[in-house]
């Protein structure tokens, strides 16, 4: 029955939203093209909730359903306004369409041809060799290092293949530490806190980043340069946090552990040459100041430097993540329709925020999306909610003074990434709890206090920032 309701649920509470006439909803003004936008983002919150289909099929439903019933060149049936008085305006097909192929999924792409290339070559091993020599044999600071490459790997690289790369690497070594050794619990569980921490630090880290440069243009625009500007700060703060608390909480009995990393850099000319766009990529990337391209237009410079040389192949590009654009391009369209039909604004004007006090805003915000992101996709979290918090940020006149729409974006886009307490929180969650080294009470205990301890650190950054800014 529970999981009959899973598939049944999704589908017949949005079919009543679209049957019901606009009188009913307590929203003045109400068109019938928000109505439909209601029933559609309500199948997709549901969906990504209960997962009766995968959560990138969720995002093709997303765009096809938009395509069928908002666009101008949907079913004639959905364009006839039937004499309805309050019908609204209808999508423009290209729009919707466009989502697929936005910048921001672009920035992803190139993300990913780096980190393909960075795997193939074997960059990644290479480096994490190389750079985790300086942290000696004790395991406190193994650890540490530990923490330090996986955050800096996730920042340019997918969080779930740099957790399984470093619990891959760490298997021989924790098998090292005594049956009930905390030591143990703590390097399974320091990699996932890593990745997921160090995705915060670029736009291209993870999703919710790239889904807040979105809203984060025009006059609130914000370079690769100024992210990590502020994001690696947050980064390097929140890591020492983490390892002091893990360490705090299961501190190791083992005195003394040899990490083995076996490998060589490749000297051939296709490694030379993914190591020198990798370098140059990420140069351009924060330079945009001086040369003149955005983030967007250098991410398909390694697309296309790669393939030309043939360092990515054919085969290479199937085991691109495509879902997670798929993913990512479903929340940009739901944004859209929030945003271009009105409905966005509606909802916000419908409750005066502008009485409540801009703290309690910003801090219930925060919450609740660190509260969904626990409990669903990180990237689901900010597609929903991302549309709503960018209408509510630039409709609250009492937000300016704190930073305004960019400050409500950022703390909710951290929040997003924060949630990281149960083993479904993330995929690298999910992984090292795979390991059985790791139960989901140990998970929890130090994934709420992370969370709960990002949010207020994601303020107070956000606060110096802003006055910074003023100085």
């Amino acid at each position: 029955m529970r999981q009959s309701l899973r598939y049944i649920i999704p589908i017949l509470l949005p079919l009543i939203i679209l049957l019901l006439p606009t009188s009913v909803f307590p929203i003045e003004g109400l068109t019938v093209i928000q109505q439909r936008v209601i029933a559609i983002f309500l199948l997709a919150a549901l969906c990504w909730v209960l997962e009766p289909i995968p959560i990138y099929a969720t995002s093709v439903v997303i765009i096809v359903l938009e395509l069928l019933l908002l666009s101008n060149k949907g079913l004639y049936l959905f364009r006839i306004d039937h004499g309805q008085p309050h019908f609204g305006e209808l999508l423009d097909y290209n729009a919707i369409m466009a989502t697929f192929a936005s910048p921001i999924i672009m920035l992803f792409l190139g993300g990913f041809f780096l980190a393909m290339a960075a795997t193939k070559y074997r960059l990644d091993v290479n480096l994490a060799r190389v750079l985790l020599k300086p942290f000696g044999h004790q395991p406190k600071y193994v650890m540490f290092g530990l923490m330090l490459i996986t955050a800096i790997f996730s920042m340019f690289m997918s969080n779930t293949a740099t957790t399984a790369m470093m619990l891959s690497i760490l298997a021989p070594v924790i098998a090292l530490f005594g049956a009930k050794d905390p030591g143990k619990i703590a390097f399974a569980l320091c990699v996932p806190v890593a990745a997921n921490i160090g995705g915060i630090g670029t736009p291209i880290g993870t999703p919710p980043n790239a889904i807040a440069l979105k809203y984060l243009s025009e006059d609130n625009m914000i370079t690769f340069g100024e992210w990590m500007f502020f994001g690696v700060p947050f980064v390097a703060v929140l890591l020492v946090f983490s390892w002091l608390l893990i360490n705090a909480i299961y501190p190791a009995k083992q005195e003394k552990i040899e990490l083995t990393i076996q490998g060589k850099f490749l000297k051939t000319p296709k490694a030379i040459t993914v190591y020198v766009t990798f370098a140059l990529t990420i140069v351009l990337w924060l330079m945009g100041a001086v040369h003149g391209m955005n983030s967007y237009t250098v991410a398909l410079i390694p697309v296309a430097i790669f393939s030309l040389t043939g360092i990515i192949n054919k085969e290479d590009l199937k085991k691109i993540s495509w879902d997670v654009l798929w993913l990512v391009s479903g929340g940009i369209a739901l944004g859209l329709a929030l945003d271009k039909t009105g409905l966005a604004q509606l909802v916000v004007n419908s409750i005066p925020f502008d009485s409540f006090s801009p703290y309690l805003v910003l801090v219930g915000a925060a919450m609740l999306c660190l509260v969904m992101a626990n409990f669903m996709s990180h990237t689901a979290t900010a597609n929903l909610l991302m549309p709503i918090m960018a209408a509510l940020g630039m409709s609250m006149s009492s937000l300016v003074p704190l930073g305004g729409e960019v400050t409500l974006i950022l703390v909710v886009t951290f929040a997003a990434s924060l949630g990281m307490s149960l083993p479904i929180s993330t995929p690298p969650n999910a992984l090292a709890h795979a390991t059985g080294h790791v139960e989901s009470n140990q998970m929890a205990k130090v994934g709420v206090i992370i969370g709960v301890v990002g949010v207020v650190l994601s303020f107070v950054m956000i606060g110096l920032l802003h006055v910074i800014d003023h100085i």
